[in-house]
């Protein structure tokens, strides 16, 4: 992370308690079932990485700085070209208007930030992720730190001790991100999580 975006330095953050999203118990409430199967978004994966990276970095009305600078936008678009970073996109037709983006190795993915311009795009990203996630056997979603937001949509928190457990079980894992095809359907994305639940 960077103390803000005009700050050069980055730190590495291993908090007392860590943000996960439990995939065996991930819940997709009726209501977003229901818009997810009305299809409202094209979703897309990993067609422009460093794009959902600026729009998770751009200011907002409740959010006037970021921890995304410069060197963190380009280390994480070179671990992308590597293959080890990874986005998830939502459009409406043209227009990009929500996303998430994260690295993947083992059986982890550590989800680094969401950005949602149309009600409920940045749910239906990680609705999208956690089913790709489920499909190619990965055991661990990291969300680092713990809000608001992310607790309303089923992350929890845990100690710094059991997080270090459920990481050591997640890197002794060969997981495939690519497993579920990229063109999946809404539809396709929901079927995906209830098989593997």
């Amino acid at each position: 992370m960077a103390e803000t975006q005009d700050d050069p330095e980055i730190f590495w953050v291993d908090p007392e308690k860590r943000g996960i999203f439990p995939l065996e118990d991930f819940h997709v409430s009726k209501s977003l079932r229901k818009k997810i199967r009305q299809e409202p978004f094209k979703i897309t994966v990993d067609t422009c990485f460093r794009q959902i990276m600026k729009e998770c970095a751009a200011t907002v009305e409740d959010r006037p700085s970021t921890w995304i600078n410069r060197t963190i936008l380009d280390l994480y678009t070179e671990l992308h070209l590597q293959g080890n970073a990874h986005s998830i996109e939502c459009w409406n037709g043209d227009v990009l208007v929500g996303g998430l983006y994260g690295v993947s190795f083992a059986g982890v993915f550590c989800g680094e930030s969401m950005f949602s311009r149309e009600k409920d795009a940045s749910k239906i990203a990680l609705t999208a992720l956690v089913a790709r996630l489920k499909h190619g056997g990965f055991k661990l979603l990291d969300t680092q730190f713990l809000t608001d937001h992310l607790a309303s949509l089923g992350a929890v928190e845990i100690p710094r001790e059991e997080y270090h457990r459920l990481l050591d079980k997640a890197l002794a894992v060969t997981a495939d991100f690519q497993l579920l095809p990229f063109d999946s359907s809404p539809s396709d994305i929901l079927q995906s999580i209830t098989q593997t639940s």
